[in-house]
């Protein structure tokens, strides 16, 4: 009877545990797909590929959280399949970052950097929020560590946007701008290997 009433315990943590995973995931997934649409914009008006690069780790994040959502439950297999999905797709954002760059280089002109510095601080406050709401879980598995990582990376984009908007505004140039947009750029490569690395050996030892 012990034994039983242990197994259906510990098998009810495990339900209330994947609810408030599922609960915190579709939070942070609504916030980072509202930002993308905002901050993207706000990219092409000012003309800030720091501030585009930043809108699409959000856009990337949003579709991270979804598959993090599908995996949730599902074994060890899915966990590491999502996360190995993740790493691909944090590979196809950076070159689509490096692509914008070579853009702006070839016929970019100076953003504005009063939209880099507010947008910039929306974004950095909603991914601290983020942040704040993934903390407990970010090392619970392989599904929910690659998930903290990308939100931490956001963190970071996000300062360095702060910072790029800063020194536009201080130099009139627009290099600031494409550097950290490179920052960001190896960021995401950076994150892409790591997580595949993790990933891969871990899906091929679930199948």
């Amino acid at each position: 009877m012990d034994h039983c009433c242990n197994n259906k315990r510990q098998e009810l943590e495990t339900l209330a545990r994947y609810r408030a995973q599922r609960r915190v995931l579709v939070i942070v997934m609504v916030i980072n797909l509202a930002m993308f649409v905002v901050e993207f914009g706000a990219g092409v008006i000012a003309r800030s590929s720091a501030l585009q690069a930043d809108a699409v780790d959000m856009l990337g994040d949003g579709v991270v959280y979804a598959l993090s959502l599908w995996a949730i439950g599902r074994g060890s297999r899915w966990d590491a399949g999502a996360a190995l999905a993740k790493g691909v797709l944090i590979l196809a954002f950076f070159l689509f970052i490096v692509w914008s760059i070579v853009d702006k280089l070839v016929h970019g002109v100076a953003p504005a950097s009063g939209l880099m510095l507010i947008f910039g601080a929306i974004a950095l406050l909603a991914n601290l929020t983020c942040l704040a709401l993934l903390w407990r879980f970010r090392a619970l598995n392989l599904n929910m560590k690659s998930t903290f990582e990308c939100s931490r990376n956001d963190v970071a984009a996000n300062a360095g946007v702060l910072i790029a908007g800063a020194a536009v505004g201080l130099t009139g140039y627009g290099w600031p701008d494409v550097l950290i947009a490179s920052i960001i750029a190896l960021v995401f490569l950076r994150s892409a290997l790591g997580v595949t690395r993790e990933a891969w050996p871990a899906w091929r030892k679930a199948s």
